[in-house]
């Protein structure tokens, strides 16, 4: 990565238009991240918001989204002020990510049906075991299609109307550009794609139709959904009214390139230089995944993962927990609060690492004590709904380091599970690269994962950037690909954006592996329990 320029520079290049923007609608924060001509991240901003359990549905409202990215958008212009005294009056590209899959459905005259529908819901179950027999590959529950089909099955009165499906991020973009399309990588999480041809398979649209059909529907599939475009191709320019949505001010101007908007699987291997073929990455969240790109197809279906795409469109296997760090972070914020209530000053960061650092004194076979943090319902291990358990044995050893260990264990319990099929099909991955809050205090949380995957993992220095930067380099690629369109993404990471990088690799300990071989074990065992909790609470 380039070394970051002086503070002069950085505000000549942002005066002159030739900085670019990324954001990120992620579960808890928008983020947005301005980057200089080496991709290195200039300023930040972000908005903390949170999904509403509305008529036991996960949603979001579209006046929150708007208002989520303008106050993100302008505590970035607001950093760039304090750092360099200068406000951005133009960009050079846009780039737009967010949580993937889910339901957006749209009529004729633009206006939203019924509200979103994040990839939370677990409510498609009927659906996606339909479209998995009938398309021979797994439909997995929160994919648009998925929640298209179950309101055909449903015969919701919405259904007839509607004009056109997004995603988050895809509607986001045509709010900015006008232009209805997606990148292949989050068109994966809508419809099936074909690597061959980088769109939707078109053998599997027709299969679907059919089934539709008889629910009643009229319009085709493909009709109802984005354009597909692979990293680097045209996706649009900021219009007028897009400037105007971002800075309601009116000092922004429109014009700047945009790159096809992404979903956040796909911008977290762009974060983690993970788009080449036995490349793989973790990201944890609210969710947690982990997506391998495959360099042979998998022998046989499985519920357990997802076959989607890079944002070049090269096929992935992703493993999806709709579980990651929610849970982890509440318990934290129960330490903070009692460290505030003995009067101490420590901020949050300074409690999250004395937990994880406590944490290394734990047992490595959580010391009798299970943690499972299903907030919400999780399909890998066949839940329809979640509560969040701490179990331990009457023996067992009740220490802050214990709860801490078994605290991050539960976060990567679940992916662990599903990341035994891939090993099973012999999928081969030299090493996986994380990335994502949980990383940030160093020599934990990777560490407990590269025990949990038993490869080595890998944190670089943009691990902490996150998915708002990884789109905006998608944005910078944008660019380059008008100058040098023969150029890979693969190959503009690895020269123009990795080049120098520093990683800091964890080889996973023996100790540490049978330790947590034994912790899923149990884990395992006593997903009857979260069973037993979901019937009687």
């Amino acid at each position: 990565m380039a070394v970051v320029p002086s503070e002069g520079a950085a505000r000549d290049l942002i005066a002159a238009g030739h900085a670019v923007l990324g954001i990120e609608l992620g579960s808890t924060n928008i983020k947005a991240s301005l980057i200089g001509s080496g991709n290195e991240q200039l300023a930040s901003g972000s908005h903390n918001w949170e999904n509403q359990y509305v008529d036991r549905t996960w949603t979001y409202s579209l006046d929150s989204v708007k208002t989520g990215v303008q106050e993100a958008v302008a505590a970035l212009f607001q950093d760039i002020s304090t750092r360099y005294q200068v406000r951005p009056e133009k960009f050079a590209a846009i780039g737009v990510s967010a949580m993937m899959h889910g339901y957006l459905a749209f009529d004729a005259d633009g206006e939203l049906l019924v509200p979103f529908r994040t990839w939370r819901n677990t409510s498609t179950g009927q659906a996606s075991a339909a479209l998995s027999e009938a398309f021979g590959m797994n439909i997995p529950l929160r994919w648009s299609v998925a929640h298209y089909y179950q309101a055909l099955l449903d015969q919701e009165p919405h259904t007839p109307r509607i004009a056109q499906l997004t995603t988050l991020a895809g509607y986001v973009h045509e709010l900015l550009t006008g232009r209805r399309v997606l990148g292949v990588g989050d068109a994966s999480g809508m419809f099936p794609i074909d690597s061959s041809t980088g769109g939707y398979d078109l053998q599997l649209s027709q299969r679907f139709d059919q089934l539709a059909a008889a629910q009643g529907a009229e319009t085709g599939i493909l009709d109802l959904l984005p354009e597909v475009l692979a990293a680097g191709g045209d996706a649009g320019r900021l219009s007028a009214a897009g400037a105007k949505f971002l800075d309601p001010t009116g000092t922004l101007q429109p014009g700047a390139e945009c790159c096809p908007p992404e979903g956040d699987a796909g911008t977290g291997m762009v974060a983690t230089n993970s788009t080449a073929p036995r490349t793989g990455n973790v990201s944890a969240g609210t969710s947690i995944f982990a997506m391998v790109v495959l360099d042979a197809p998998l022998a046989s279906l499985h519920y357990e993962v997802d076959l989607v795409t890079t944002p070049a469109g090269d096929p992935v296997a992703m493993v999806h927990c709709n579980n990651g760090a929610s849970e982890l972070g509440a318990w934290a914020q129960v330490f903070s609060q009692f460290a505030a209530a003995l009067g101490s000053t420590a901020t949050d960061d300074d409690v999250f690492a004395t937990l994880f650092n406590a944490a290394l004194d734990g047992q490595a076979d959580g010391g009798g004590l299970l943690a499972y943090n299903y907030l919400s319902g999780e399909p890998v291990t066949g839940l329809d709904q979640g509560r969040p358990l701490i179990l331990r044995t009457p023996d067992s050893t009740l220490s802050l380091g214990n709860l801490m260990r078994t605290q991050i264990y539960g976060v990567f319990a679940t992916l662990s599970l599903g990341m035994q099929v891939l090993t099973a099909e012999n999928v081969k991955v030299e090493k996986m690269y994380a990335h994502g809050g949980i990383f940030r205090t160093a020599g934990v949380a990777q560490r407990f994962l590269a025990a949990a995957l038993d490869v080595p993992v890998a944190v670089g220095s943009s691990a902490g950037h996150g998915g708002a930067w990884g789109i905006a380099v998608l944005a910078a690629y944008r660019l380059a690909c008008l100058k040098t369109p023969e150029q890979t993404l693969a190959q503009f990471l690895a020269t123009e954006v990795f080049a120098g990088t520093e990683t800091h690799t964890v080889a996973p300990e023996p100790a540490d592996v049978a330790g947590y071989t034994s912790y899923l074990r149990s884990y395992a065992d006593g997903l009857s329990v979260q069973r037993a909790a979901t019937q009687a609470i």
